[in-house]
Order: C-alpha cells, then structure tokens, then sequence
C-alpha cells in the first residue's frame, strides 16, 4: 500500500512539475525587434495606441506571410512582443450610415 501511495505521489509530483509556466515576454531594444519583424517576417506597422504610462501598443503584421505581433514599447525605447502568430487577416471596416443600427 506505501509503495502505491509513493508511486502515485511522485507521478502527481513529475505532472505538477511538467505544467508550462507563463512566459515572460521577450524584451529588446525596439529598433532592434523592428528590423527583425520588418527582415526576417516582412512584417509593417499595421496599428497602434497609447496606453497609461506613454507606452504605445503596436501591432505589427504581413499579408505576405500571415505573421502578426503585438508590442508595448515603453518610454525608454525597449519593446516587448506579447503576442504573436500565424493566419493574420486584415479587415477594412465601412462605417454604417447615418440612422443604421443605432
């Protein structure tokens, strides 16, 4: 029965162990990760926005790969990839007009 119990404990422990962590963003100097996105995954500025703190949020994408990556740049000029995949689609919304759906 001990020996059950033991074997069950080290398999539960080995499977805590093996769970994925949550990854730390990537962190660089921007101009540096812009020539990578721009080089190696043709990638272009597709959006940004301002966030509280004067970080900007940049969302950088390429039709001609399906690659897209989202980046906070801080005031000091390094760049965080916090996001990115494949399978990128680009959708170009008209507004309603005036009176439709409100």
């Amino acid at each position: 029965m001990f020996k059950r119990l033991l074997t069950l404990a080290a398999l539960f422990g080995a499977a805590g162990a093996a769970l994925p962590l949550h990854a730390q963003a990537a962190c660089t100097n921007r101009s540096a990760l812009i020539e990578q996105l721009m080089g190696r995954h043709s990638e272009e500025l597709s959006a940004l926005g301002y966030q509280t703190g004067a970080q900007v949020m940049e969302i950088w994408s390429s039709p001609k790969t399906g690659t897209w990556t989202v980046l906070i740049t801080h005031p000091d000029g390094i760049s965080c990839v916090v996001a990115s995949g494949t399978n990128w689609t680009q959708h170009i919304f008209t507004p309603l007009p005036p009176g439709v759906g409100s």
